[in-house]
């Protein structure tokens, strides 16, 4: 039987994942700390056991679903050995975490400046996380011999682009799409 501490932790990591949920449907502009609580059915009480404020909450939940979206692309990327499979494994992997998000997400997090500072930081550690990628593909010649840094460059302003709402903006992509057609693009063109 599990203890009070363990029920409360599950608890609390069980709710944490339903607020992702429901800000990534949803986004979380709108949503007063009463909205929440009644589409999770728990109380006021109960999400300030989770942060002391709205901003707070929105802010906790961003961490901990870029966090948890961090683990699953790391995850695909280790089942592969090639490196255009592991380029293509970890764009496409971004995409699949992005890809429950919703427009209203995106535009929330845009317009909410501790969040798109997370957002920001995230796609800043994909970029260098390419970088690698692309760095140990020139090397083992599975890559043409590019210039890594100004493919790098490349890859973090596309990013910092979708991360930014501009390619929404400019192509009607979402996020997740985006990162797909990036994966499309990089593979093919690094490709020895």
């Amino acid at each position: 039987m599990a203890s009070p501490v363990r029920r409360g932790a599950a608890r609390r990591d069980e709710l944490a994942d339903a607020l992702i949920e429901l800000f990534l449907a949803e986004g979380f502009a709108r949503f007063t700390l009463d909205d929440v609580a009644a589409r999770l059915h728990c109380s006021k009480r109960t999400l300030y056991g989770l942060a002391g404020s709205k901003e707070q909450l929105v802010t906790a939940a961003v961490v901990r679903f870029f966090r948890a979206a961090t683990v699953h692309v790391e995850a695909a990327v280790a089942t592969r050995s090639e490196p255009a499979d592991r380029l293509a494994a970890y764009l496409r992997a971004v995409s699949a975490e992005l890809a429950p998000a919703s427009a209203t997400f995106f535009e929330d997090v845009a317009s909410f400046a501790p969040a798109a500072a997370i957002y920001q930081r995230n796609t800043r550690a994909a970029a260098r996380r390419v970088r690698e990628i692309i760095t140990e593909g020139v090397e083992s010649g599975a890559f043409r011999d590019v210039h890594v840094a100004f493919a790098a460059e490349v890859v973090a302003s596309t990013m910092e682009a979708i991360q930014g709402r501009r390619v929404a903006a400019t192509t009607g992509l979402d996020d997740a799409e985006a990162y797909e057609q990036l994966a499309g693009l990089l593979v093919q063109g690094l490709r020895s």
